[in-house]
């Protein structure tokens, strides 16, 4: 039986094997000046997941890693997964106490960390009270500090021979917290076989291919960038070029040099690529595949994407952490017809609308949107009763309400928590969101709810101006009552330098209706 279950086996070892079967001497991974073909990064991972098996590190353990974007990073992903150890990459902004939080929920057993997080990662661990096995300093040429063992120096001179670990299809690869809405984040388990069927649903609706380019610039200890991108094309055996950090500046100098062919980026760092003074300098013209998701893409900033990027495709990826994480794919030849849309369920999932009830809404009604499919995880750690929740009635719940037309597409109304209750009718952030961002001075906008004694919620646009542009409040409040209807016109406008956003891109409303909880009393 164990003989059959390892011919039968598909892990995300096993795909990094293949693909340097196949490729060998084909440039994988770049990281600044580290280039590794695919032969080269194999042996790294293999010689990684000795070390860590002789560090007393076993199958099932955790073990975490904080770090920047970094070729390390990149091979602790297919390392521990060889190892069969379970990884836990973790949000570098989170303050210590949020991280101390996932270190002790996660029964942490190794700690990867890049220098510039060693303290808070310090500061973490005696919060948690946990006393990892191993530390090791990742990302930057290091020397010992303390307990601290460099990471190159604990793969050096390892064997560079296929580890043989018993390892089965839904063994868990990676428990990705959530950045999430609640008090505490969940931990969502993610099993090999939810991973590498969400690579099979990405690159045959994303249209990638062997002979791609990709840019890897957003957070990789997010499931977008790791799951949607890096992953899948180390499947494919295209290459890649990994960016510390997802600057415009950087990223539109690495496209250009490396003529690069794939970009993905959530709305917010689009419009900061298009705002940047060198988009219009550097030669882009090898962009081929765009991506977006992570957020809801303004349609007039896909309008002006599409204008000044006009030899490339674009894709809008729906989906979330707990569907590894694609559900659903908007293709380039349906951007126009159905902007705004989140298009059809991707390969291997299937997509309803449902009632509270849990039935089947008609369509063109609004109900919440629920999946089943092989991507996704196999519940949230430690947390029975949520995850029991979450797959109510057999489908996956992904809190987003929705709409699916007479064709099958899916436009996402708004998140259950984000929708505002404005004197008892219900108005949906995006559409105010949508009607805001057609001014011609607005950068950035955010629509949301705050207390109001007569109202129930007040909405209200949190709205950031373009460069050199000024914007006041009566302006957007004539411009906003001209458009809507006036139950769902803003009753206030707060003009803003910025909006609060975590690394994925996605903007932190929870921060905004605390700041401006009081707005309705002053």
């Amino acid at each position: 039986m164990i003989a059959i279950q390892r011919a039968r086996r598909n892990t995300l070892g096993d795909i990094l094997r293949r693909s340097r079967g196949r490729f060998p001497e084909k440039v994988a991974l770049q990281f600044e000046e580290e280039v590794l073909t695919y032969r080269e990064l194999d042996q790294l991972v293999n010689q990684t997941a000795h070390a860590v098996r002789h560090k007393g590190l076993k199958k099932g353990d955790r073990a975490a890693v904080l770090s920047r974007n970094s070729m390390d990073f990149a091979i602790l992903n297919f390392a521990l997964a060889k190892a069969g150890v379970i990884m836990v990459p973790i949000n570098y902004m989170l303050n210590a106490e949020d991280v101390a939080f996932i270190l002790g929920h996660a029964e942490v057993s190794a700690c990867f960390v890049s220098p510039e997080f060693r303290e808070l990662s310090q500061e973490a661990m005696r919060l948690s009270g946990i006393s990892p096995v191993l530390l090791s300093l990742i990302s930057r040429p290091a020397v010992p500090q303390g307990d601290w063992l460099p990471f190159r120096e604990l793969i050096a001179g390892g064997e560079i021979t296929e580890p043989e670990v018993e390892l089965e299809d839904d063994d868990i690869a990676h428990i990705l917290y959530t950045s999430g809405t609640e008090s505490r984040p969940k931990g969502v388990m993610l099993t090999h076989k939810s991973i590498i069927s969400e690579y099979v649903s990405t690159i045959i609706d994303g249209g990638m291919t062997e002979d791609d380019v990709a840019i890897h610039a957003l957070p990789l200890f997010h499931s977008a960038q790791l799951h949607c991108f890096l992953g899948p094309y180390v499947y494919l055996g295209g290459s890649g070029i990994i960016l510390e950090q997802a600057t415009p500046s950087l990223m539109l100098e690495s496209v250009e040099s490396w003529k690069a062919t794939q970009l993905f980026c959530p709305p917010t760092v689009w419009i900061a690529l298009l705002r940047s003074p060198e988009f219009a300098s550097r030669n882009l013209s090898s962009l081929k595949k765009c991506y977006y998701g992570a957020a809801i893409m303004p349609v007039e900033v896909l309008k002006e994407l599409n204008e000044r990027l006009p030899g490339a495709q674009f894709y809008n990826f729906y989906g979330q952490t707990e569907v590894a994480p694609l559900a659903t794919v908007l293709k380039p030849s349906e951007q126009i017809r159905k902007a705004g849309s989140a298009g059809k369920p991707s390969l291997n999932v299937e997509t309803r609308i449902v009632d509270d009830a849990g039935n089947e809404v008609p369509r063109g009604s609004i109900g919440e949107i629920v999946h089943r499919t092989s991507h996704a995880m196999l519940g949230y750690y430690r947390d029975p009763e949520k995850t029991q929740a979450a797959f109510e009635g057999g489908w996956f719940h992904s809190g987003d309400l929705g709409i699916m037309d007479e064709e099958g597409f899916i436009t996402v109304v708004d998140r259950k928590k984000d929708m505002i209750n404005s004197g008892g009718e219900n108005v949906a952030s995006r559409e105010v969101e949508e009607m805001i961002y057609q001014h011609p001075k607005v950068s950035e906008v955010a629509v949301i709810g705050v207390p109001h004694p007569f109202w129930i919620e007040a909405v209200t646009a949190v709205v950031v101006p373009k460069a050199g542009e000024s914007l006041n409040s009566e302006e957007m409040l004539a411009f906003c009552k001209d458009r809507l209807s006036s139950f769902k016109a803003p009753k206030y406008v707060v003009i803003a330098e910025n909006l609060p956003r975590n690394p994925s891109g996605k903007i932190l409303k929870r921060e905004l209706r605390l700041r401006y909880e009081a707005l309705a009393a002053t």
